[in-house]
């Protein structure tokens, strides 16, 4: 385990009866940095972000945030947590202000309406406080969801495929929010992204899912030259081809 890491995933596995979705993956994310799960659709990604989250229990496999053991104070690990994704709308029937003030209260945190009235400026909602979530646009969505997700300042900030379906204006907004995020030093980031340009311009490092394996890690910028790709997307081809071969089955 990394000490300073503010998230460490040991020998992670997950099985669905014969079938090892994740398969003894292991990562870390340092405070400050974003890190990108990338990998074709089966690859183990949103498992794995699912046994991060709490929502599965791993068949084995130990995770800590911020040092904290998930299984052994899952409480305490959570609530230096938090999630975004496009494919996890708020609740529509509440309005903009009524989410943020009901997932505040279920993180505790302090100061609500100052942090609630932060957010709605900082993600351009404040004209949408009373609008209901449900007629949002999918971007206002999206920036709704990442206030959300930033209520708590976490330590550690999970995005499944958050700029998916929406605006390249929106998308450029969204990445910019939470490079600010990281620079400001309040935690690390796991992105999960197909978009390979989105995932060389914010991400750190990155690790190549295959088959329920990291297969491959290093910096977006750098790792396709090393193994002979011209761009980061050739270099997701590429893996994603040589993961369906008959040689590479389970």
């Amino acid at each position: 385990m990394t000490a300073a890491a503010v998230l460490s995933v040991d020998k992670l596995c997950k099985a669905f009866g014969g079938l090892r979705a994740v398969d003894a993956v292991s990562f870390h994310v340092a405070p400050g940095e974003i890190v990108g799960l990338v990998g074709p659709n089966g690859a183990g990604k949103t498992t794995t972000i699912n046994m991060i989250l709490g929502v599965l229990a791993p068949t084995s496999g130990r995770i800590e945030i911020d040092g904290v053991d998930l299984a052994a104070n899952r409480s305490r690990a959570l609530a230096r947590t938090n999630f975004a994704a496009v494919y996890a709308p708020l609740p529509g029937n509440l309005t903009v202000e009524q989410n943020l003030r009901v997932f505040g209260m279920i993180y505790a945190v302090e100061g609500l309406s100052e942090r609630i009235e932060q957010l709605l400026a900082a993600y351009d909602l404040a004209r949408y406080r009373k609008t209901k979530a449900g007629v949002l646009s999918s971007g206002e969505q999206t920036r709704l969801g990442l206030a959300k997700a930033m209520l708590n300042r976490p330590r550690l900030l999970l995005l499944d495929e958050p700029t998916a379906s929406i605006d390249p204006a929106t998308a450029r907004d969204i990445r910019a929010s939470v490079t600010a995020f990281v620079a400001e030093g309040h935690g690390g980031v796991v992105w999960t992204s197909h978009n390979m340009y989105e995932v060389e311009a914010v991400c750190d490092r990155v690790l190549f899912l295959a088959r329920g394996k990291v297969v491959l890690e290093g910096d977006p910028k750098t790792l396709p030259h090393q193994h002979g790709a011209a761009s980061l997307d050739d270099l997701f081809v590429q893996v994603a081809h040589e993961a369906l071969l008959p040689e590479h089955a389970p």
